[in-house]
């Protein structure tokens, strides 16, 4: 029965999201689509993680002024980001961020996660990475990630021996 309640649910989401209409998405929306991401267990639910971003990106897009805008379109990124989706999606989902909020307390961790999720773990772009994480320091020097991304880049293309190796070494 529950199955059956997160397939409805996510029919729902998906149905909403994919019809070409003249109305907004609706908070409601967005809240059908918050419920059927997350199983019982706290798990993801993979079949929900599309229609998921896609409804927040969308209501953000359609809300731009609305005071939880950038609430969601910063979930649509960190669940793209965190699930892995699609490394281009989670640029372009930082990016859009950071030009329509560049001024939200979550702007310097969309540029870290960003850095360290998708160019330097998922991609493998230390170029790219290092210059996110320079942003951060550039133009988020006062928030509590500048020095995370500092020390990032002081790091950056270490393998996990070499920086056990170079803390231990701190030590002695």
């Amino acid at each position: 029965m529950k199955n059956f309640s997160i397939f409805i649910g996510l029919a729902l989401v998906m149905i909403a999201v994919s019809c070409n209409r003249p109305t907004k998405t609706t908070e409601k929306e967005v809240k059908a689509a918050e419920e059927v991401l997350f199983n019982a267990d706290m798990s993801t639910n993979n079949e929900a993680i599309a229609g998921a971003i896609e409804t927040f990106s969308k209501y953000a897009e359609e809300n731009p002024d609305a005071e939880n805008a950038a609430e969601y379109l910063f979930k649509a990124l960190e669940v793209s980001v965190n699930t892995k989706q699609d490394p281009k999606q989670s640029i372009e989902l930082t990016d859009r961020f950071l030009k329509n909020y560049p001024k939200s307390d979550k702007a310097p961790v969309a540029l870290f996660m960003l850095a360290s999720f998708v160019y330097e773990d998922q991609l493998q772009d230390l170029d790219q990475a290092r210059a996110a994480y320079q942003r951060i320091v550039d133009d988020y020097a006062d928030s509590p990630f500048a020095k995370d991304a500092a020390i990032s880049i002081e790091h950056l293309g270490m393998t996990p021996e070499e920086l056990i190796k170079m803390f231990e070494s701190q030590g002695n």
